[in-house]
């Protein structure tokens, strides 16, 4: 009789690396992986470039208070850059109303916004895609390569080399 074969679970390296970070990050920031991957959503178009969350603190409970919770909610402080700081602090109670909801209870009555420099890595431009006589040319290029994966590479990287640059007017 054939022994059952186990598989092992594989795992994503995010997932790996949120088990690892997240217990940081809540510890010395109060906040977690999943709030940090969401702020473009949370925050909206116009200050997902130009901020992000740093830290919540909540203050600190002895106890249970006489309402029966022994819950309050917390201060995120904000890096944001520059003037958009001002813009932000107007938004300040639908920015405090996203996050709630995000959390799915009231986490945060307070931001504290503070101006620095936000290096927001850049996102790639959309390539533009060929017309025929970019086509064309890139296929009379290609036409001796044999190999037909190493063809296929090529094009894909012709093709993203091409569509890359501005247009050229006949």
């Amino acid at each position: 009789m054939a022994k059952p074969s186990h598989y092992r679970k594989t795992f994503q390296i995010a997932e790996i690396a949120n088990g690892l970070i997240d217990p940081i990050l809540s510890k010395r920031a109060g906040i977690n992986t999943l709030l940090l991957a969401s702020w473009d959503e949370i925050a909206g178009e116009q200050f997902a470039g130009c901020s992000r969350p740093e830290r919540i603190r909540w203050p600190r409970q002895d106890g249970p208070d006489e309402a029966g919770g022994g819950f309050s909610p917390g201060l995120l402080t904000i890096a944001c850059e520059g003037a958009r700081a001002l813009f932000l602090m107007h938004q300040e109670a639908e920015l405090i109303s996203r996050l709630n909801s995000f959390f799915g209870f009231r986490a945060v009555s307070q931001i504290r916004i503070v101006q620095k420099a936000i290096h927001v890595p850049t996102r790639k431009p959309k390539s533009r895609p060929l017309d025929s006589a970019e086509k064309h040319r890139l296929a009379d290029l290609l036409a001796d390569v044999e190999d037909p994966k190493l063809r296929e590479s090529l094009e894909r990287l012709g093709a993203g080399v091409i569509s890359r640059q501005p247009k050229r007017q006949p």
